[in-house]
């Protein structure tokens, strides 16, 4: 059987699985990678620091990642990994496609990312179609951590949390806007850093606040975009991402009140893409 490195990444990380070099699947964790955040030489950093695959070569690469929808980005990180591995045979895919392939494998239905970004299709089994660009954290996100982490922020800012929940918020991000404002425009990962911020909420649930905010996010986010298809009232709405599977609960409430079908959510859709790979 021949070794196969799958990996599916987002902005804040990597899950990768290495198939075929032992009897059991190896996994590993690195920083996510990203075209249009890092540059090569960042991503080899990565690579050569977080990535330790120790004796094993794989004989394939299977990519899936965010900010990969066009060729261009795609063959830019395929010569990045050439170089890095040494192996010929590599695939670079969107994270869109990860999200499709590891949650419907070759069924349809409507898919939606929700991590520090977030993203949206419609998956007919082979091929995917968005019926809304993503406009990334500055513009869009919706339903994302980074879109809540701004709620959150401008809760806190604009003094509308109660006693409680200002406290909670100095003690995890501090109380100095200023330092606030130079890690979102004058350090990198602002996007990383906004979605932070949902921290607060998990660790707040119950808190009227915390449930609006979590809400008012996931409601643009179904107006904005999963609305936009008309297969949503025909095929499951599936979800994957670290902030889908922490609010769950929400998404399926507000699915039963758009009278949707709430199919499936995993944190990561790496699983269903090493059974995609493997079979």
């Amino acid at each position: 059987m021949s070794i196969k490195l799958i990996a599916e990444s987002g902005s804040t990380k990597t899950d990768w699985c290495l198939v075929g070099a032992t009897k059991k699947n190896i996994k590993y964790k690195t920083s996510g990678i990203n075209p249009y955040l890092q540059t090569e030489e960042d991503i080899i950093n990565l690579l050569e620091n977080e990535l330790k695959l120790s004796k094993y070569t794989p004989d394939s690469i299977h990519f899936y990642g965010a900010g990969l929808s066009s060729d261009q980005k795609q063959n830019w990180l395929k010569k990045i990994f050439k170089k890095h591995f040494k192996v010929n045979k590599i695939e670079v895919n969107s994270d869109m496609l990860a999200a499709a392939r590891g949650l419907c494998n070759k069924d349809k239905g409507i898919v939606v990312i929700l991590g520090t970004g977030s993203n949206t299709c419609y998956f007919n089994g082979k091929t995917f179609r968005t019926a809304v660009p993503s406009l990334g954290y500055i513009a869009g996100d919706e339903g994302s951590g980074n879109h809540m982490g701004k709620r959150v922020l401008r809760y806190y800012a604009y003094n509308m949390f109660d006693e409680e929940l200002k406290a909670t918020f100095e003690s995890m991000f501090g109380n100095d806007l200023n330092v606030i404002k130079d890690k979102l425009y004058k350090e990198p990962f602002a996007n990383r850093y906004l979605g932070s911020y949902t921290q607060l909420l998990s660790q707040h649930r119950g808190h009227f606040m915390v449930e609006n905010i979590i809400e008012d996010s996931f409601i643009e986010l179904f107006s904005q975009h999963i609305l936009k298809y008309r297969e949503s009232w025909k095929y499951p709405v599936n979800f994957t991402g670290s902030v889908a599977y922490e609010f769950r609960d929400v998404l399926k409430k507000i699915c039963q009140q758009y009278e949707l079908t709430f199919g499936k959510v995993q944190r990561s859709p790496l699983k269903g893409l090493v059974e995609y790979h493997t079979k």
